[in-house]
């Protein structure tokens, strides 16, 4: 199960960085396409599809290499006890609002796909296509955050212990 959850991790990362390649070509044809005798249409469009998309996509993997940005200004200087109890109260709330994003995202592609929704822009596509990708990366970012929450469990530490990069307190 652990090389299979790895697995999505190390995929949704990759395609992630596969949308963001998509927006640097993306930008480029705009660009490059107005010394073409035409003009390119919808590439910021799509742009913002990729962009989305690249972000969320992304999220988990970076979650669970430790790689997320730490404010731990305050956590550091707690004892031991109040750092494990804050942790877990971080991870809790972490954990529900990145459940309500999931939650939210997948009823929206749902919603879209039922209305049939379509972009707006110059080329019309159903608007479930980009807002897929966006509920595939928080539904997997969630499932990160309960992993954290249960191989901290099992260890006996709290969730950020396996986050703080190596070498340090998170600096």
């Amino acid at each position: 199960m652990r090389s299979l959850i790895d697995a999505i991790y190390r995929g949704t990362a990759a395609l992630g960085a596969a949308c963001f390649v998509a927006v640097l070509v993306m930008i480029l044809y705009q660009l490059g396409g107005q010394a073409l005798p035409y003009t390119p249409r919808a590439a910021d469009e799509f742009a913002g599809y990729f962009m989305g998309a690249s972000a969320f996509l992304a999220l988990a993997d970076t979650l669970r290499s430790g790689n997320h940005i730490q404010v731990r200004l305050l956590v550091d200087l707690l004892a031991a006890g109040p750092r494990r109890v804050l942790a877990w109260l971080a991870w809790t709330l972490s954990t529900g609002l990145a459940a309500w994003v999931a939650w939210y995202f997948a009823r929206m592609t749902w919603v879209s796909i039922e209305l049939n929704e379509l972009s707006a822009g110059l080329i019309a596509i159903p608007m479930w296509i980009p807002q897929a990708a966006m509920s595939w990366g928080a539904i997997v970012f969630m499932i990160a955050f309960l992993d954290v929450g249960v191989s901290a469990w099992r260890a006996h530490t709290s969730p950020d212990a396996g986050l703080i990069p190596e070498g340090g307190r998170g600096d």
